[in-house]
C-alpha cells in the first residue's frame, strides 16, 4: 500500500514510517524541516528512513497549496497518516501565526489532497489538549472540547471540525487521534523528558511548573505507532456512533497511558537512569498549560483491541540511554 506521511522527520512521524516501511508498505514522507528545534536531530531520525529502498523524501512545506496539491496528484495516494504540524503549547503564545499556516493551512492543504484524489482513509494528529481545563477524569473522546487554553489546542480542535465537515461533504473517512504525552528516544528537545535529562546531567536545576502539582499521562512511542499502526487499518463507515454522534465516516480516538502519573514520579524516574538527583526550582502554572491529563482508551481498545502499558521507568531508561549517545553523536 502507498502511504504519505507527513511530518517524516518529526518524532512521531519518523516512528510511524520506519513501522510502515518494515510492514513493506511504500511510503513519501514529506516535512519541511523548520528550524523549531535543532534541525540536526530531525537529520538523525531521517538518517534511520533513508536506506529503505521503499522510502522516498519530499522536502514540502504543508502551506504550499500548489505543490501539495501536485504531490497528491502524481503520487495517487491510498492512505495518508497527517503528522505535522507546528507544535508546542508555549510557542503558539509567541508565534501564532505560525500555527495558522502549519496547524489551519497545512491540514487544509491536505483535506483538500484527499478530496480530489480519492484516498481512502487519512488519518491525522490532534491532542489532548483540546480537552483544556475538562475536570471531569479521565478525557472521553464525547466529552465538549469547546474551551481551549492555548492556541495550539485551538488548531488542533478546528483541525477536527475541518476533517469532520470534509467526511460529511465528500464522504472522506478521516480519524483524529488524540496524543498524550508522547516520550521516548528521539523526543523533541522542547519537552520535559529532554529539558530535565539535559539539566540533571549538567547538574543544573530544572523547573518544576505549578510546583509539581502537576499530572501527565505519559505514553511511550512505540505504544502510540502501535495506535497508528493499528487504527489506519480501521476505515470510519458511514454510520452514526455513540461517540461521533455523526453519520459522516468520521472518527476519534484517545492514544494515552491510561495511567497518569505525579510530576514528583515523572522526575524521579528520570533521577534514577541519569544517576543523579535533580536540583529542583519549583514555579508556578505557565499560561496554556493543565494541569492534569487522563486518557479514557476503552474506545481505542474496543476497536484494535489495544491499550499502551508501557511504564515511566522503562520508557525514560530508555529515553537518557538514546540521549547520552545522540549527545556523543553531535560532539564528534
Amino acid at each position: 500500500m502507498k502511504f504519505l506521511v507527513t511530518g517524516a522527520a518529526g518524532f512521531i512521524g519518523m516512528n510511524t514510517c520506519k513501522r510502515l516501511l518494515d510492514d513493506g508498505h511504500e511510503v513519501v514522507g514529506l516535512d519541511n524541516l523548520n528550524t523549531y528545534y535543532i534541525t540536526e536531530l530531525k537529520t538523525h531520525r531521517l538518517d534511520q528512513l533513508l536506506p529503505y529502498s521503499n522510502f522516498r523524501f519530499v522536502k514540502l512545506d504543508l502551506a504550499n497549496r500548489e505543490g501539495m496539491a501536485n504531490l497528491f496528484k502524481e503520487e495517487q495516494f491510498q492512505r495518508v497518516i497527517h503528522l505535522a504540524a507546528q507544535a508546542g503549547v508555549r510557542y503558539s503564545i509567541e508565534t501564532p501565526f505560525d500555527y495558522v499556516d502549519s496547524n489551519l493551512v497545512g491540514m487544509m492543504t491536505v483535506l483538500e489532497g484527499c478530496r480530489h484524489n480519492k484516498v481512502e482513509h487519512l488519518v491525522y494528529a490532534s491532542s489532548s489538549s483540546v480537552y483544556g481545563m475538562n475536570t471531569k477524569i479521565p478525557f472521553s473522546e464525547s466529552d465538549t472540547v469547546d474551551h481551549p487554553v492555548s492556541l495550539y489546542a485551538a488548531t488542533k480542535k478546528s483541525n477536527e471540525l475541518m476533517a469532520h465537515s470534509y467526511a460529511h461533504l465528500y464522504n472522506i473517512p478521516t480519524t483524529g487521534l488524540r496524543f498524550f504525552t508522547v516520550y521516548g528516544p528521539g523526543g523533541r528537545p522542547d519537552m520535559a523528558p529532554w529539558l530535565f535529562t539535559e539539566a540533571i546531567l549538567n547538574d543544573e536545576p530544572i523547573k518544576v511548573f505549578n510546583h509539581g502539582k502537576m499530572m501527565r499521562d505519559f505514553t511511550y512511542i512505540d505504544d502510540i505507532v502501535e495506535g497508528v499502526i493499528r487504527i489506519q487499518n480501521v476505515v470510519p463507515q458511514k454510520q452514526k456512533t455513540e461517540v461521533s454522534g455523526t453519520t459522516a465516516p468520521y472518527s476519534i480516538y484517545n492514544i494515552g497511558n491510561n495511567q497518569p502519573i505525579q510530576l514528583s514520579e515523572f522526575i524521579e524516574a528520570i533521577e534514577i537512569a541519569c544517576g543523579k538527583t535533580a536540583d529542583k526550582n519549583y514555579m508556578d502554572m505557565q499560561p496554556g498549560d493543565v494541569p492534569k491529563t487522563y486518557a479514557d482508551t476503552a474506545q481505542l481498545e474496543a476497536v484494535v483491541g489495544y491499550k499502551p502499558a508501557t511504564t515511566i521507568q522503562e520508557g525514560m531508561e530508555k529515553f537518557v540511554a538514546w540521549y547520552k549517545i545522540f549527545q556523543n553523536e553531535l560532539k564528534s
